[in-house]
């Protein structure tokens, strides 16, 4: 695997970031940013380019994860970074939407830290 691959988590909840985080921890292969609302999620992305992203559904502020997953897909500089949702919405509607929005995976929460790695490990491979 290649060093250093930027992973942006992007929830509104500090505790599931954490979680995360302390996922990733120990592991040099990673470079991990944070957001906690999409508009600033949007921001990030397009100016760090990170190689994924572990996106929140539902998120206060201007546009939870579905809008803003749609205007990175709709982006031309942000388009090709994979987006994986991280969420408590796990019904099948919740689920359709989100691939709907682009997402390239679905995790519903709580979440196995080990499915976690191994689905960034696939789709940064």
């Amino acid at each position: 695997m290649n060093t250093n691959k930027k992973i942006l988590i992007v929830d509104d909840h500090e505790r599931l970031r954490m979680l995360v985080l302390a996922t990733f921890k120990g592991n040099d292969d990673y470079h991990l940013l944070e957001a906690s609302a999409g508009e600033e999620a949007i921001k990030i992305a397009v100016s760090e380019k990170p190689d994924l992203i572990l996106m929140d559904l539902m998120m206060p502020g201007k546009y939870d994860g579905l809008e803003a997953t749609r205007i990175l897909k709709d982006n031309g500089d942000t388009k090709d970074i994979p987006i994986v949702f991280l969420t408590a919405k796990g019904q099948e509607s919740d689920i359709d939407q989100g691939f709907q929005a682009g997402a390239n995976d679905y995790i519903v929460k709580p979440f196995s830290p080990t499915e976690l790695i191994q689905k960034v490990e696939k789709l940064l491979l």
